[in-house]
């Protein structure tokens, strides 16, 4: 895919950005986790497209989908 459709930080669909969410509770079930913004919001989020996660994974969340699983910064 060219760089001409990527715009920053932003969704060229919608003008979302991603949002950096920590996993706090995880229902395997449903494939759906409770996730948790650096600002303390809460909110479902399906993570079958990074299947497994563990709680305390940091996750980028697009439009209530975990789309990949950031790493840790190193100390």
């Amino acid at each position: 895919m060219s760089d001409d459709f990527c715009f920053g930080d932003h969704c060229i669909t919608c003008s979302d950005e991603g949002v950096p969410m920590r996993v706090v509770r995880i229902d395997p079930s449903r494939g759906v986790a409770l996730c948790e913004s650096v600002d303390g919001r809460r909110s479902t989020v399906d993570v079958a497209l990074v299947d497994p996660v563990d709680l305390g994974d940091s996750v980028l969340v697009h439009a209530g989908v975990a789309l990949v699983k950031l790493e840790e910064a190193p100390a």
